[in-house]
């Protein structure tokens, strides 16, 4: 009975923990032309090595092939790119599951996806071999098998025969069937190592001595060539710079296919190059390791090598992230601001706990005060019809409400016309105009809009990302954004919002359901939301970039019919900031006044009959006082106008128990001394230069104002205190008389359009400037600038008349022609020497007031 030549069992006692429980025996495996190899007669397999395991002998890292011994590396058992990183930390790859691994290599039935089928069915049965170890690399994806042979079989030929019989018996795995397996003679002393480096296909090749303090040789491109090209396809070799320090010498080669690299660095790490092969005296021994081809700080040069590019592209993939992720969010808000979802205060239920909370007290005063204010709303119940009418109509254009400060335009709007309409924004420009930098303006619109989350630090941040940029490279980098951009995104966003809450209730169902959102909304105007703008133009300056942002996207707005938009103002040249918006429409305008008299006396009354005392007392007036009041107090609303802000005044001094006629004068002398404080006296330097207007122009309307309730506009214009002003800043007259009327001193009137008579900003001013000019001390001083300012510019006049006649006079011979010129300019200067003179003489006396009175 014949003998088996081989046998393919492992060596229970190399690995103490992988001692299988029986030994397994392959059938022999022979080369063609040769007789089996026999066995000995009384054979035992126990032969005692040294412990090996997945990392080595003794875990050295390192594995040897001695006498009729030789190692093959298969590549393609494992998958390869799965185990970078992984190799370390998951359970099946540690070492207490070798064992596991190679008990079912050794056993008869393993599943078709087992790895240890794939090594098994490389290695073809006429071969001679037995296979003493398998060391799996998960790592590198492949497996190092130990084979002994008999004396007449070399390991090359063992090489040649599993190589032949791989390229003809593809042994495809599972997880890359395209590419089959391959299996090489290891020809130098692998290394087992376990250390985070990881498969590339390039690698280095460092030319290292065989013995300590020898020299080695380095290797030509030939040579490496003719010893890597067996493994793979080469795609560069690049050797070490000639004048470069770095010891040891070393070369690079980069391979077509990263396993390729694979398997050349297991089989040919630790060769020895001899000297007849180029190796020099004593032979070079090749040290191979992966390198990989992006290195630790490629990104990080390519960043600073190519700012012009990075920089911007940076910019664009952040700001397409932000409009990604966060523009729906933002939306969301922007919905919940302008639906009241996220309020609790307009949901019913709180609704419902706040009305059982409050005590009777608190429920008589609030209907005290909606009492007050409904005597005013019946008196312009026209005006809340007309514009609830307007709201339920389809228009293209915008819809102002004009009026001074306290004249309840807000309350008009929101607490009456809208206050059975859904889905109302209100955005307040005075604290966006008066934020302080750009961070605190684009914070101050968001949160009127309700833009979040909103980063508007980011805008210095990048403003100093751009700075620099721009210092190194030349340009703007893109990161910031200027203010009116910034705006943009935020109004952009809340159209977005409004149109889609237009559209919530639209209905597939409907018969309008075949419609466009354009056409539906245009045809549903009660579905648009409102928006109303209010203090619009608060500070006067029709250049900022805010109002006519905001101009422009109500505009939007408008014309698309996606909202109707109210405009609250108390500017009177608001056409020509909004006519650049719309330049082809016609606003729909509402001027509110201050209300009749008979309308502010229902009003303090009402306060008066309806509302205790708030300190307690008995202050309040009773029945007989208020009727012996009756006419002491129409006399005093006469006085006081229809403000409404001064009514409300007047009520509260009345319920604390002053009379009528005392309440009027101290809030008359209130009103004086504001008056005198903000516009004729200027405690600093820098007040006046503040200031758009001088305190001379101040007066002269003041004056003018306190002897008649009205001045003809043009008429203030010529006159000479407004026309040639000595004042820098005050020189433009139509300039001055704006920003007074801003600041409310006065009020211009128009008609038709143009500007037609000047008042009092309050009719509560009236008597304050009467009570101004009676004042001989103030009227002595002011008059006393006027005329020396008007002293000033006729003397100017003079100097100038002079000037030309001495210019005539330097002639050689002074022409005919030049007679009536010369007589015009002598006219000119008698007059204005005689206004001088005139006002030298008012001055004097003005003076002596002023030496005379305290």
């Amino acid at each position: 009975m014949s003998v088996p030549a081989r046998r393919a069992v492992f060596n229970p006692t190399s690995i103490p923990e992988l001692r299988p429980r029986r030994a397994y025996i392959q059938p022999a495996r022979t080369i063609p032309g040769r007789p089996p190899a026999g066995r000995p007669k009384n054979w035992s397999w126990r032969v005692v090595r040294k412990e090996s395991t997945e990392v080595g002998e003794n875990h050295s890292g390192h594995i040897e092939a001695h006498t009729n011994e030789g190692i093959l590396f298969f590549d393609s058992i494992f998958p390869l790119r799965f185990n970078f990183g992984m190799h370390m930390r998951l359970p099946f790859f540690r070492h207490r599951n070798l064992p596991e691994l190679l008990e079912r290599f050794n056993s008869a039935s393993l599943q078709a996806l087992d790895p240890m089928v794939m090594v098994k069915r490389a290695i073809p049965a006429n071969v001679p071999i037995t296979v003493t170890e398998i060391l799996p690399r998960i790592k590198d994806g492949g497996a190092f098998v130990k084979f002994s042979h008999p004396d007449g079989v070399s390991s090359q030929e063992v090489e040649s025969l599993i190589i032949g019989y791989l390229k003809e018996k593809y042994v495809r795995p599972w997880f890359n069937p395209m590419r089959p397996m391959k299996a090489n003679l290891v020809r130098g002393v692998p290394w087992l190592e376990d250390l985070h480096r990881f498969p590339s296909s390039r690698i280095k090749v460092e030319f290292a001595p065989t013995k300590p303090g020898g020299e080695a040789a380095e290797l030509s491109q030939e040579t490496l060539y003719s010893l890597f090209r067996r493994y793979g396809m080469l795609a560069e070799i690049s050797s070490q710079p000639a004048d470069s320090k770095v010891l040891p010498r070393f070369a690079t080669l980069d391979f077509a296919r990263l396993r390729n690299a694979v398997m050349a660095r297991n089989c040919m790490h630790g060769f020895k190059v001899l000297e007849e092969a180029g190796g020099g005296v004593g032979g070079t021994q090749l040290r191979l390791s992966y390198e990989q081809k992006i290195k630790a700080h490629m990104i990080r040069d390519w960043v600073v090598g190519h700012p012009r590019i990075f920089i911007p592209l940076m910019a664009a993939l952040l700001g397409t992230l932000a409009v990604a992720v966060f523009d729906p969010i933002r939306t969301f808000f922007i919905k919940a601001r302008v639906t009241h979802s996220l309020k609790i205060r307009d949901s019913r239920i709180y609704k419902w706990f706040s009305s059982q909370a409050k005590d009777m007290f608190t429920f008589k005063k609030r209907n005290v005060e909606e009492a007050g204010l409904g005597a005013i709303w019946d008196d312009r119940r026209k005006l809340i019809d007309q514009l609830q009418t307007w709201m339920m109509e389809t228009t293209d254009t915008f819809i102002i409400v004009q009026g001074p400060r306290g004249s309840g335009k807000r309350e008009l709007v929101l607490d009456q016309a809208l206050k059975d309409r859904r889905n109302v924004l209100l955005i307040d420009c005075k604290p966006i105009q008066e934020a302080r930098g750009d961070s605190a303006t684009i914070n101050s619109i968001a949160q009127q809009v309700g833009y979040r989350p909103v980063f508007s630090w980011m805008n210095s941040f990048s403003s100093l990302i751009d700075l620099a940029a721009q210092g190194t490279i030349g340009v703007k980098s893109g990161f910031s954004e200027t203010l009116d951009t910034q705006l943009g995104k935020i109004l952009s966003n809340t159209a977005t919002a409004l149109k889609q809450i237009g559209l919530e209730d639209r209905d597939k169902h409907d018969k309008d359901a075949s419609m466009t959102d354009d056409d539906y909304l245009e045809s549903h105007p009660e579905r648009r939301p409102t928006i109303v703008i209010d203090n619009f133009l608060h500070k006067n300056e029709d250049s900022s970039v805010v109002y006519d942002k905001i101009a422009e996207w109500a505009a939007g707005l408008t014309t698309a019919n996606i909202a109707h938009v109210i405009f609250l103002t108390n500017n009177i040249s608001y056409s020509k900031s909004l006519g650049r918006a719309l330049p082809d429409r016609v606003f729909r305008q509402i001027a509110l006044g201050d209300i009749t008299p008979a309308a502010a006396k229902r009003f303090v009354i009402t306060h008066l009959d309806s509302e205790e005392d708030p300190t307690g007392t008995d202050s309040k007036l009773s029945e007989g006082q208020r009727r012996r009041d009756l006419s002491e107090l129409d006399a005093c609303i006469d006085v006081l106008g229809g403000r409404l802000t001064d009514l409300e005044f007047l009520a509260r001094r009345l319920k604390t128990g002053q009379s009528p006629q005392k309440a009027v004068e101290e809030i008359i002398e209130q009103s004086a001394s504001e008056i005198m404080k903000i516009f004729l006296l200027a405690a600093r330097t820098n007040d006046r230069e503040d200031r758009t207007w001088s305190p001379e122009q101040a007066w002269f309307l003041i004056e003018q104002l306190a002897k008649a309730e009205a001045l003809r506009y043009n008429e203030v214009l010529l006159s000479n205190t407004f026309a040639s002003s000595l004042t820098p800043s005050a020189s433009n007259g139509e300039a001055v008389l704006n920003a007074l009327a801003q600041a409310e001193l006065i009020s211009i009137k128009t008609a038709k359009g143009r500007p037609e008579s000047i008042r009092p900003g309050k009719p509560v001013y009236q008597a304050a400037f009467k009570i101004l000019t009676e004042d001989k001390v103030l009227k002595a001083r002011m008059n006393l600038a006027v005329l020396t300012e008007l002293s000033k510019i006729e003397g100017k006049s003079i100097d100038k008349c002079e000037a030309e006649l001495a210019l005539i006079a330097g002639m050689p011979r002074v022409p005919p022609q030049v007679a009536p010129r010369v007589e015009y300019l002598l006219g000119k200067v008698e007059a204005s020497q005689r206004k001088v003179e005139q006002w030298d003489r008012e001055m004097g006396g003005l003076k002596r007031v002023l030496m005379r009175e305290y």
